[in-house]
Formats: structure tokens, C-alpha cells, sequence
């Protein structure tokens, strides 16, 4: 399980405690908007190349054009 450290600069005092159900509930859901962000990213690149590719442009001039990795 996930822990957290609490330190306090006016006491000096860490507190090291276990996530509660509804922190880890928190970063899941994060981790799993995130991810999708990426994916629907990687989706857009994707269909963005296609449409170019369509147009007549090669892997090549579109990496050129638009600074992207050849893949």
C-alpha cells in the first residue's frame, strides 16, 4: 500500500501513514486519466499521418515537416 510522509517545519515532527481509501481512489483515477490523455494523443498523431500520408506525403516529408519520429 501506498504511504505518504507528513513533515511539519515548525515541530521538526514526520508522520509516515498509510494512503486512505479515498487517496488511492485519487491517484488511480489520475493514472487512468492520464493514461488515456496519452492514448488519445498517440490516436491524434496517428490520424494526422494517415491524413498526410493520404495527401501524397511520404513517412520521410512528414517527419520533416513536422519534426516526428519515423514509425
Amino acid at each position: 500500500m501506498r504511504q505518504t510522509h507528513i513533515h511539519n517545519a515548525v515541530t521538526g515532527e514526520t508522520v509516515v501513514r498509510e494512503f486512505t481509501n479515498q487517496e488511492n481512489a485519487d491517484i488511480e483515477t489520475l493514472v487512468a486519466e492520464e493514461t488515456a490523455a496519452v492514448a488519445a494523443k498517440q490516436a491524434a498523431r496517428q490520424s494526422a499521418i494517415g491524413k498526410l500520408a493520404a495527401l501524397g506525403l511520404t513517412v520521410d516529408e512528414i517527419s520533416a515537416a513536422f519534426g516526428l519520429e519515423n514509425n
